[in-house]
């Protein structure tokens, strides 16, 4: 048997006025989606637990199987497994993104507003110049700053303070920084960061080229997602199956490292739009030879979520079902008995342009059980099906989905 989990990440939203109160994922059209729900198992599941803030990290690690609340600890030391960064037991790791921020005309750091969390998905080369530069003028002997990919980067803080109040920069677009700076003790040391930064970054060659080339520029880093150290239990070890994760974020990456996947690198995937979602599906079949499990995820619906654009969210829900669900679903064929699991990880509904808790839709398709479901179509309304499967904790679903309870 071989297993293949297919996250579109955020797809899942509330309705919208404007597409007669139908979500994005109602509005788009899903044919690979919509025949796996109308001949699977389907049901929901709440994949981040109360008291948890909604996150890809605490929601993937749920449908990844681990309970958040024994194992979680951070976003960012997540992302800084992947990036091959040794943590001690006194480091804390703090996500790194670069920003873009708007500023009145009085330039008034303290009326500044969140104008951008992707510093307009400012490119991997540019921003490894900018966080390099920052590294040279702002790390220490405590203080070190890693590039990563796009406007995702880390800071490790040698025996910090993980217990700061910090903000998600994508949770406050539009609004003044100043009531979501960091707070609490030793919040200065952030703050002093990232007031800093933009005092270097406001003039700097990437942000000019970026202006003049009608781009928003990178004029801040803001700091948040940080905890110490991750260590989980190897997923082979809990069901003995051999796995590999395919993703463009290193935060996804991160959590197959931590589980012991083969973490598969595919050219031109960049957790936008515009990733590359054949070379996706392609690296997942062929993944497929060698291991039981497969995890693909596609960052792109949830970015669009979070811009707020409509038409991005249903082109990325579209582009998921075309280019990964339908290919996916074509060459499983080859390998005779499998399983799929399709979902988003939360809702990253386009009225609030953030991440939301309530359960989301997942469909079980078993090639060797094909069924007649009451579903339709795969949406959000399999959560309110009286015959939906339920997973009040979302990370017992793996192990039905596995067959191992």
């Amino acid at each position: 048997m071989k297993y293949i989990v297919l996250i579109g990440d955020g797809m899942a939203g509330r309705p919208i006025r404007a597409l007669g109160n139908r979500t994005c994922l109602q509005k788009s059209s899903t044919p690979h989606m919509d025949r796996l729900a109308q001949q699977g198992e389907v049901g929901w599941a709440r994949t981040v637990p109360a008291g948890f803030e909604p996150g890809s990290d605490v929601a993937n690690l749920s449908i990844l199987g681990y309970n958040p609340s024994r194992y979680y600890s951070g976003r960012a030391p997540i992302e800084a497994v992947y990036q091959g960064i040794h943590l001690g037991p006194q480091d804390v790791a703090y996500r790194c993104n670069l920003v873009h921020l708007k500023f009145p005309p009085d330039k008034d750091y303290r009326k500044a507003a969140m104008n951008d969390y992707s510093a307009g998905h400012i490119t991997t080369a540019e921003a490894k110049r900018i966080i390099q530069f920052i590294q040279g003028r702002m790390g220490s002997k405590e203080i070190t700053f890693y590039p990563g990919v796009s406007y995702r980067h880390t800071m490790i803080w040698k025996k910090g303070n993980a217990g700061i109040q910090c903000t998600p920069p994508h949770d406050i677009t539009g609004r003044e920084i100043q009531s979501h700076l960091p707070s609490g003790k030793d919040s200065e040391v952030l703050n002093y960061l990232i007031c800093k930064s933009h005092d270097l970054l406001r003039d700097h060659a990437v942000n000019r080229a970026r202006v003049k080339n009608g781009q928003l520029p990178a004029n801040s880093i803001w700091l948040w997602g940080q905890g110490k150290k991750l260590t989980l239990p190897k997923f082979m070890t809990r069901y003995g199956l051999r796995g590999a994760l395919i993703s463009a974020v290193d935060l996804t990456k991160g959590l197959g490292m931590s589980a012991g996947f083969d973490v598969i690198k595919v050219k031109g995937a960049t957790g936008y739009i515009d990733t590359n979602y054949a070379g996706k599906s392609n690296a997942a079949l062929r993944a497929l030879r060698t291991c039981d499990f497969v995890y693909v995820h596609v960052e792109a619906p949830d970015e669009a979520g979070h811009n707020g654009s409509i038409k991005d969210k249903i082109m990325a829900i579209e582009d998921f079902d075309k280019q990964i669900v339908g290919p996916i679903l074509k060459g499983m064929e080859r390998f005779g008995d499998y399983r799929v699991l399709l979902m988003p990880d939360h809702f990253t509904p386009i009225s609030v342009k953030t991440h939301t808790s309530e359960p989301v839709p997942f469909v079980i398709y078993d090639s060797t059980h094909p069924r007649r479901s009451r579903a339709r179509s795969y949406s959000e309304n399999i959560c309110r099906m009286k015959s939906a499967l339920r997973f009040e904790k979302g990370y017992r679903l793996m192990d039905y989905f596995v067959g191992k309870q």
